[in-house]
């Protein structure tokens, strides 16, 4: 505890210092005084823990604050520390006095972080405060990070490396509802905030003390709008300069929605806009009128391959798209093919999932619609062959062949993952196997599967998921033998192969001896 006599000269000198200036006219960030002030008058108001401490030093504090604010524009230096310790202050105090932070915190962000964010001192201040606050700012004013998440990026894509950790501990409390899909974007864009604000700076100085966010009423747009339109419509500066001896005329006038919105200051939502842009409107266009490479084309399965593989959920999130795609398998090649890869997803991941039942069912059952057409031949049009070459004929043949394994593979995992599917499963598989317009290959899978099912563990080892065994499907751990049954081992299945097993050796000679 303070000492009376202590605290009787500090607290003398320092409400005398921060009365006056409250009642100044001069810009309070001039006076380096009034930080220590503050921060001294809230030690003291802790210390003793007395109410009325607390109403006498509030008065000025808040005059100080409103002043402060009010001189941002026209200030030389920063006002960002001077504001913290103050909103500090209102954190800790505001119950006392009925001081609602609120409007504080977000004036603080709007008027003095979106000109000082650029500052490294006051952006780790910044993350120091957030910290030491988060748990109150979470509780009370739940919607405040999330609100001025652009902000917070443009803080740590400028200060760099330097203040990660500090911002790791305060990335959770900027997602909520209504922040997470607008931030997942952002966070794909950072890379290019960061040339936006370079730009910004290059061509209208300092970012420290002024706000981006007034970008479109200064000369900035000009160099950003150029940048994008070279990164997106591959026109140069150079080209642009051609046509431009109209200032009437010019597109840079035409305000980029899309790089404005990597720019702001706070969540507005998902926009849309972006993509109505002229310019993104005409490069969409463009790629898709680009016949697309092979390469590319595997680039993309590749990729939507390893996102299900990271995360097998994305299958039933994303059931209403794969279903629109499977519905289109026989418009193009490519399509063909993304099928069949979307098929084994569908299979191999469960659809999504033990813990996704409906969206497990939804996707079962176009896989069976796929399955019927196919055997009714409504979508090959199996009975106009005639019209057709040879050639053409057999390879649309072998395209139905080999997308129908891969149904018939998904529709049997689907319902070795979600065992309530297994009788439409047994149902489907059975038509196929009876069905003599299929592909000989498809049908003697079907039966296999069929004879599969019987076996309920051996099926589980064979079609089942892979992530709640240590080896994977359809292996089989031979050190176990001689405490297991493993005579059951379909190797006509493994092999493709009739009748009774090919091979002449016993067990004892692959099972390892004690």
């Amino acid at each position: 505890m303070v000492q009376p006599i202590d605290r009787d000269s500090d607290w003398d000198f320092h409400f005398r210092s921060l009365s006056s200036n409250a009642r100044d006219s001069t810009d309070p960030a001039s006076d380096p005084s009034l930080l220590r002030s503050v921060k001294r008058l809230h030690q003291l108001c802790k210390a003793e823990n007395s109410e009325e401490l607390v109403a006498r030093v509030y008065p000025p504090i808040n005059k100080l604050f409103q002043r402060s604010v009010a001189s941002l524009s026209q200030s030389q230096t920063s006002n960002g520390l001077l504001l913290l310790a103050i909103l500090q202050f209102f954190l800790d105090f505001g119950e006392v006095v009925l001081h609602d932070a609120d409007p504080s915190l977000r004036t603080f962000f709007r008027s003095c972080l979106s000109r000082e964010f650029a500052d490294p001192v006051v952006a780790e201040a910044t993350l120091d405060f957030l910290n030491l606050n988060k748990a109150k700012l979470l509780s009370s004013f739940p919607s405040l990070l999330p609100q001025f998440f652009p902000l917070l990026l443009k803080l740590i894509a400028w200060n760099g490396e330097r203040l990660e950790k500090s911002f790791l501990k305060v990335f959770p409390g900027i997602m909520s509802p209504g922040s997470f899909l607008p931030l997942f974007p952002s966070l794909v864009d950072l890379p290019v905030l960061v040339v936006a604000m370079e730009k910004v700076e290059r061509s209208s100085g300092s970012l420290i003390g002024s706000s981006i966010a007034s970008i479109q009423k200064s000369t900035a747009p000009e160099m950003l709008l150029a940048l994008m339109d070279e990164a997106y419509t591959g026109s140069t500066i150079e080209d642009r300069g051609a046509d431009s001896g109209s200032d009437d005329n010019s597109t840079i006038d035409v305000v980029d929605s899309l790089f404005l919105d990597l720019l702001k200051d706070e969540n507005d939502g998902l926009a849309e806009r972006h993509w109505t842009s002229p310019r993104i409107a005409t490069a969409l266009q463009a790629a898709i009128n680009t016949a697309q490479s092979d390469r590319v084309w595997k680039r993309l399965l590749e990729f939507i391959l390893a996102a299900f593989l990271r995360s097998p959920d994305f299958v039933a999130l994303l059931k209403k798209p794969i279903i629109d795609r499977l519905g289109e398998a026989y418009d193009s090649t490519a399509k063909t093919e993304l099928a069949l890869q979307l098929c084994w997803a569908i299979g191999e991941y469960g659809g999504g999932g033990m813990s996704h039942k409906d969206a497990a069912r939804e996707l079962f059952e176009s896989l069976e619609l796929l399955l019927y057409e196919n055997l009714s031949s409504s979508r090959l049009g199996l009975s106009q062959e005639s019209t057709l070459t040879s050639d053409g004929a057999a390879f649309r043949k072998s395209s139905q062949a080999r997308l129908l394994c891969f149904v018939v593979t998904a529709i049997a995992k689907l319902a070795t993952y979600h065992r309530e599917l297994l009788p439409r499963a047994r149902v489907s598989l059975a038509k196929v196997a009876r069905s003599r317009n299929s592909d000989m290959r498809v049908w003697r899978r079907a039966r296999d599967y069929l004879g599969l099912m019987n076996e309920p563990a051996i099926c589980l080892s064979v079609l089942g998921p892979s992530s709640k065994y240590h080896q994977n499907p359809g292996t089989v751990n031979w050190s176990e033998g001689g405490s297991k049954m493993i005579s059951h081992i379909p190797f006509y299945i493994l092999s493709e192969q009739e009748g009774p097993p090919f091979h002449d050796f016993s067990f004892s000679d692959i099972l390892p001896r004690r």
